[in-house]
């Protein structure tokens, strides 16, 4: 249940069992969990890490556990301090992308200069992915924004997703989070995970994105609008970026399907806190909309519902209140 603040089960079964009992050793502790003295001796070691327990101090060579009002609120706060400084750095990622397009959009279609291309059209475009998930030797890495793929777009890529895993190459997608709702996108994730793809899901993304074997990157001219064109990225300094920012955002992805944890006093879950900060970007509600793959009508329920959780009697009151407790 606390797995989120770092707490693995016989962790959080020990440390329940020393507010209970305090004067329990080692010894009982370990007979009651069912294991032996030296697990449970680990055990107490990623607790005091964790500062769950603290030496007492009528003698500093015995660990007694510290009240949970003290100890997890401290937990919480190290882990909000901790996705404060992941969401910086992928902001940091997405400005710098944004530079390298924008460097990048001058180029003629077809012209190749200094390992990047240009191609326009849709067709062309599919083309050159279909390409690249043929050549993949060794991973696939992607951004898929924009809400559930329709039928016959699953249609036609899973033949070459099948195709790619059965020669061993690792498939990473991370798509949004308002795809969960789609009984197809659902379907197609799990078969994807029997064959060994992974799928994982975030709020909002910054573009999309196609990442091959760390050596190529197919990144569109303008991150609004895919249909304008795309360019192909082989420079080495830009990959490093593309596949910093591919890492950073699938390290605090959740996979499709799983809950997001929620502590007690959370009032914001992680896609309204993503449409908060869209909002607070100055994006309007259409655009927020898209941006997390859901429609107008479900955006404008979300922030009825985080209005009435915060009491905001306007736009202008839920900012107030968001910023008061911390979401933005």
């Amino acid at each position: 249940m606390l797995g989120a603040l770092g707490l693995d089960r016989e962790s959080e079964s020990v440390y329940r069992l020393m507010l209970e009992n305090p004067d329990w050793g080692v010894a009982r502790l370990a007979e009651e969990v069912g294991t032996d003295r030296a697990s449970v001796a680990k055990v107490l070691d990623r607790l005091a890490d964790l500062a769950l327990l603290r030496p007492s101090l009528a003698d500093p060579a015995v660990l007694r556990p510290v009240p949970p009002g003290i100890a997890l609120d401290a937990l919480l706060a190290r882990q909000q301090a901790e996705l404060a400084r992941r969401q910086q750095e992928v902001e940091e990622s997405r400005i710098a992308v944004a530079g390298l397009l924008a460097d990048y959009s001058s180029l003629r279609t077809g012209q190749s200069v200094g390992g990047v291309e240009r191609i326009v059209g849709l067709e062309a475009i599919r083309s050159t992915l279909e390409e690249l998930a043929f050549r993949a030797r060794r991973e696939s890495l992607a951004f898929a924004p924009g809400g559930a793929q329709t039928p016959e777009n699953r249609a036609a890529g899973l033949p070459l997703a099948e195709a790619a895993l059965a020669r061993g190459v690792r498939l990473k997608t991370v798509y949004l989070a308002s795809i969960a709702n789609d009984p197809g996108s659902r379907e197609h994730a799990a078969r994807l995970a029997s064959l060994g793809g992974e799928t994982r899901t975030v709020p909002s993304l910054p573009m999309r994105m196609h990442i091959v074997d760390r050596e190529v990157v197919v990144v569109p001219l303008d991150p609004a609008d895919s249909s304008q064109g795309a360019v192909i990225i082989r420079e080495a300094g830009a990959l490093t970026g593309f596949c910093a920012l591919f890492d950073q955002v699938w390290a605090g992805a959740r996979p499709l399907g799983e809950p997001a944890a929620r502590a007690a006093d959370e009032v914001a879950s992680p896609q309204e806190t993503a449409l908060l900060r869209l909002l607070a970007d100055g994006l309007t509600d259409e655009a927020a909309a898209r941006k997390l793959g859901i429609s107008l009508r479900t955006e404008r329920r979300l922030i009825t519902e985080l209005s009435n959780r915060l009491g905001a009697g306007s736009r202008f009151q839920l900012g107030q209140r968001a910023v008061e407790l911390g979401i933005l």
